[in-house]
């Protein structure tokens, strides 16, 4: 659905993006993940026609985003961060408005406008003006006028930025209510975005692509060793058990809870079953047992900040 290859944009000597290459598939929501300036929405102006690039290629729904812009255009609904709204409006105008510059059919007009104030819960404001509509409301409005031509492909840059926690989950909703029927890019710096609504994270960091795949491929990538957490009702003598175990590499206490351990150990599921068995036969009380993954934070952090 959305194929780029090689794709570079500088500025004299300055690379905003540096040779990136990526895919994504039909129906899929990919999460653009890097910190501020990595890249992203210069990544997304080139995809939507906005800006040229200097080298490479783009295609969206297979038509090459500088040789066919127009065909593009209309098969893309595009939501910057900054919406472009027209406050002195109303919401239905505003979306009927829109929807004619999309060129929606006349007589289809009525109809798409009223399946995006649906789908994106707007019915008490329609009548409203923009300017005196809340900062939630107004990106669902911007949400609205990206889908008001039923686009194939959405792209949205940072598209909670600003909200309160509940204008987050709400926008978060929509968006995933979106998957199948939509292919989705978004690009954003607020981790739990990504876990949350994405099926594939593409990371960016100073306009080079450094990972693209799932957060749990990701982690266990990253993984060098387990992390077992584990809570023991009779704790005497478990230090020493567990540091015998063969594959295990360190324990420390947990002072935060009573009879708790966290065990450093080989990648190795039978290293967890070992310790397990150890648990019960010395009658330890196991009360809990489980493995500490590697956060999409750590993943972020450690492929952003090390070469």
């Amino acid at each position: 659905m959305i194929s780029v290859k090689n794709l570079t944009k500088q500025y004299g000597n300055l690379h905003a993006i540096d040779n990136l290459s990526f895919e994504v598939e039909r129906g899929e929501i990919v999460g653009l993940l890097g910190p501020n300036g990595a890249g992203k929405t210069t990544t997304m102006r080139i995809l939507t026609g906005f800006m040229p690039a200097t080298s490479g290629t783009a295609e969206v729904c297979g038509f090459d985003v500088f040789e066919a812009s127009y065909e593009v255009k209309r098969r893309i609904g595009y939501l910057p961060e900054v919406p472009p709204l027209y406050p002195e409006m109303t919401v239905q105008e505003y979306l009927i408005y829109v929807a004619t510059l999309k060129a929606v059919p006349k007589d289809q007009k009525s109809q798409a406008v009223s399946r995006v104030v649906e789908k994106c819960r707007l019915g008490e404001v329609q009548k409203r003006l923009i300017g005196h509509l809340s900062k939630g409301y107004q990106q669902r409005v911007g949400l609205a006028q990206a889908l008001v031509h039923d686009p194939q492909v959405l792209i949205l840059d940072e598209p909670t930025v600003g909200l309160d926690p509940k204008q987050i989950l709400e926008i978060r909703s929509l968006i995933k209510d979106l998957a199948g029927g939509h292919t989705v890019i978004l690009s954003t710096h607020i981790l739990p975005e990504v876990t949350q609504m994405c099926r594939r994270i593409i990371i960016i960091n100073e306009g080079k692509i450094v990972a693209v795949d799932t957060y749990d491929r990701l982690s266990s990538q990253l993984r060098k060793t387990d992390k077992v957490e584990i809570q023991l009702r009779n704790p005497q003598g478990a230090l020493e058990k567990l540091k015998s175990i063969p594959g295990v590499i360190q324990v420390a206490r947990d002072d935060q809870k009573q009879g708790a351990f966290l065990v450093e150990c080989r990648v190795d599921d039978q290293v967890r079953d070992e310790i397990s068995k150890v648990v019960v036969q010395n009658n330890m009380g196991l009360l809990e047992m489980r493995v500490k993954t590697v956060s999409l934070e750590d993943v972020f952090l450690k492929l952003t900040t090390e070469e």
